[in-house]
C-alpha cells in the first residue's frame, strides 16, 4: 500500500482507459470504495478529474473527493443503460461516502404481468417475487418505461383497472374505453382469448421480437411533419425514442453477479502462483464462504474453479448443523472438516489398503491413487475471511491430515491476502491478474451462499402459511412436506391426494386446498 510519499500518478494511466461507456470506482488510500459514477466516455470523464486545469474549476465536494482518491478502476458495459444499471448496484453494495444516490433500498422499476389472470394486465413494480408471474426490465430510464407502457396500452387496448377480474360495475367508473385506450374486456366487448393474444403480442414487444410499433409510430411522425402538426410530430419522436430505450436490450447487474471485466484466466493463474509462493500455478481452487444474515439459517458455500474459470457442476451447498448462533470461525471449520473428511472418505473406500501405512500426507496419498471418478485435493484453498477464519480451517485440516496444504484466507474490507503461522498479511496491487481472480472466485462463493440462504428463507416463509391453518400440528406439517416436497406442489395437489398423507383425512385436506388457494 503507498505512503503519503508515494501517492501514485493517476493521470498517467489515463491513456489507457478506452473511449467506451461503463463505470469508474475511486479508491482511498486505505483500498476502500468511496464514490462510484458512470460514463458515456471513461477517459473522457475521468480525465476531468485528473486534468489540473479543470480539477481546480471543481466545488468543494469534488476536490474533496479528489484529495482522498489514490486509485480507481473501470467496467465497461455495451450502452449508457447498462451503465446506469451498474452504477446502481455498485453504489449499493459498497455504499461509498461520497455517492447520494441510490444508496437506499429503491430498486430500479420492472414491467409485471400474470399471465394467469383471467385479463393480465402490466403494473410496474420494484421488486421482483417468486410468484409465476412475468417481470421485465430492471429498466434504467422510468420516464421513458412509463412512456412505453403508455404506448402499449393504446395500442393493444390494454386495460389499467385495479380489478383481478373486472366487472360492469368497474366501467361505471373509467373513460378508458371512451377515449380508445382500452378494449373494454370488464363488459364483454372483447373474448378473455382475444384479449390473452393482445398481451401476449406486448410481451413479445417487450422481449425484442415485435418490431411494428416504432414503425407505425414513425409513419405517424412522418405524415404529422408533412401537414405541418410540429407538436404531434415532436410528441411522437419522443414516444418513439423511449420505446428505443425500453426494447434495447440490456444486462441485468444483480447484487452479488460477477462484475463484467477482461479475463485472462492463464495469466492469473500464473500470477498468483507466483504471488503465493506455490511450486506450479493452482489449477483447481476451491473457495468458501459463510452466510448468516439471521441465526434462523446459517448456510455455506464451497465453489471450484478449474483452469482459472468456473466448474460449476462441483459447487457445493452446506447447511450449518453443529453450529449455535452466528459463529463464523466455527462455521467455517464444520464445513471445511465436511467437504474434506468427505474426499479422504471416498478415497479409502476405492483402495482401503494402499496407504494405510503410508508416511505420506494425506492429500498426497490421495493424488497418486487417483481414484477414477473422485475430485480430488485442489492445489489451493481460499476462505473468505481473515486470520480467524483462516486459523479455523487450518486447524480442522490438520486434524484430517492434511498439514502441507495450501490455504490462504482473503479479507475483503482491504483486500488482505492471509497465509498460516504469518502475522503479515500479502497486500496485492488493485489492477493485479492475481488478486482479480481470487477476488471472482471470493465474490462467486458469495453470490451462492446467499443465494441459497434466500432460497432458505423464502421456502421457510412458504411453509408458514400451514402454521396458519387450524389441524395443521408440527408433524402433520413434517409428512405433508415429506410427501409434497414443497407448498407450492402442495397447492397444486387434488384434494384425495392429500388426504392420503397420514393423519390428514378429507376434512382437513378441503380446508388445506381453500385456504392454499386463497393464499
Amino acid at each position: 500500500m503507498p505512503t503519503a510519499k508515494e501517492r501514485p500518478d493517476l493521470r498517467a494511466r489515463l491513456h489507457e482507459v478506452p473511449h467506451k461507456p461503463g463505470v469508474y470506482l475511486m479508491r482511498d488510500r486505505l483500498n476502500r470504495v468511496i464514490y462510484v459514477g458512470k460514463a458515456r466516455d471513461l477517459r473522457k470523464r475521468l480525465a476531468q478529474y485528473f486534468t489540473p486545469a479543470r480539477s481546480r474549476l471543481a466545488d468543494l465536494k469534488t476536490r474533496a473527493l479528489l484529495d482522498s482518491v489514490w486509485d480507481f478502476s473501470i467496467h465497461v458495459v455495451r450502452s449508457d443503460a447498462e451503465a446506469v444499471l451498474l452504477e446502481g448496484r455498485l453504489i449499493k453494495d459498497y455504499r461509498p461516502k461520497y455517492n447520494i444516490s441510490f444508496r437506499d433500498d429503491k430498486n430500479f422499476l420492472q414491467l409485471k404481468v400474470n399471465l394467469d389472470d383471467p385479463f393480465p394486465k402490466f403494473t410496474l413494480v420494484r421488486l421482483k417475487k417468486n410468484d409465476g408471474a412475468r417481470y421485465y426490465g430492471p429498466y434504467a430510464h422510468s420516464g421513458a418505461l412509463r412512456a412505453t407502457l403508455e404506448v402499449l396500452k393504446k395500442k393493444f387496448g390494454l386495460r389499467s383497472c385495479r380489478p383481478r377480474v373486472p366487472a360492469e360495475k368497474d366501467y361505471r367508473h373509467c373513460h378508458d374505453d371512451i377515449i380508445k385506450n382500452c378494449s373494454a374486456p370488464c363488459v364483454g366487448k372483447i373474448s378473455e382469448a382475444d384479449y390473452r393474444a393482445r398481451v401476449l403480442q406486448a410481451c413479445e414487444f417487450l422481449e425484442g421480437r415485435g418490431k411494428e410499433i416504432p414503425a407505425e409510430l414513425e409513419q405517424e411522425m412522418q405524415a404529422a411533419a408533412a401537414r405541418q402538426d410540429f407538436e404531434k410530430a415532436a410528441a411522437l419522436r419522443d414516444f418513439i425514442t423511449a420505446l428505443k430505450r425500453t426494447s434495447a436490450r440490456s444486462r441485468r447487474f444483480l447484487r452479488g453477479d460477477s462484475l463484467p471485466r477482461a479475463v485472462d484466466p492463464v495469466g492469473d493463474l500464473a500470477a498468483l502462483g507466483e504471488a503465493l509462493g506455490l511450486p506450479r500455478p493452482p489449477t483447481l481452487m476451491e473457495c468458501f464462504d459463510i452466510s448468516n444474515i439471521t441465526s434462523t439459517h446459517i448456510v455455506a458455500s464451497m465453489v471450484r474453479f478449474k483452469g482459472g474459470l468456473p466448474d460449476r457442476s462441483n459447487y457445493r451447498r452446506y447447511r450449518i448443523k453443529t453450529v449455535k448462533g452466528q459463529d463464523d470461525f466455527a462455521s467455517m471449520a464444520e464445513v471445511v472438516r465436511r467437504r474434506y473428511a468427505r474426499l479422504l472418505s471416498a478415497a479409502r473406500e476405492a483402495h482401503p489398503d494402499a496407504a494405510e501405512f503410508s508416511q505420506e500426507e494425506a492429500g498426497e496419498a490421495v493424488a497418486r491413487l487417483d481414484v477414477p471418478g473422485a475430485v480430488r485435493i485442489p492445489d489451493l484453498i481460499i476462505v473468505d475471511g481473515g486470520r480467524g477464519q483462516l486459523s479455523s480451517a487450518v486447524g480442522e485440516l490438520r486434524r484430517l491430515g492434511l498439514r502441507g496444504q495450501p490455504i490462504i484466507g482473503l479479507a475483503k474490507e482491504r483486500e488482505e491476502i492471509y497465509f498460516p503461522n504469518d502475522p503479515q498479511p500479502l497486500r496485492l496491487p488493485h489492477e493485479d491478474g492475481a488478486l482479480k481472480l481470487l477476488q471472482r472466485i471470493r465474490d462467486e462463493a458469495h453470490r451462492v451462499a446467499n443465494g441459497y440462504h434466500q432460497l432458505l428463507m423464502k421456502r421457510r416463509v412458504s411453509e408458514s402459511i400451514l402454521d396458519d391453518i387450524d389441524g395443521v400440528n408440527k408433524s402433520r406439517k413434517q409428512a405433508l412436506l415429506r410427501e409434497f416436497g414443497s407448498v407450492e406442489r402442495l397447492r397444486k395437489a387434488e384434494v384425495g391426494d392429500i388426504a392420503r398423507v397420514p393423519g390428514v383425512g378429507g376434512r382437513l385436506a378441503r380446508e388445506i386446498k381453500e385456504r392454499l388457494g386463497k393464499k
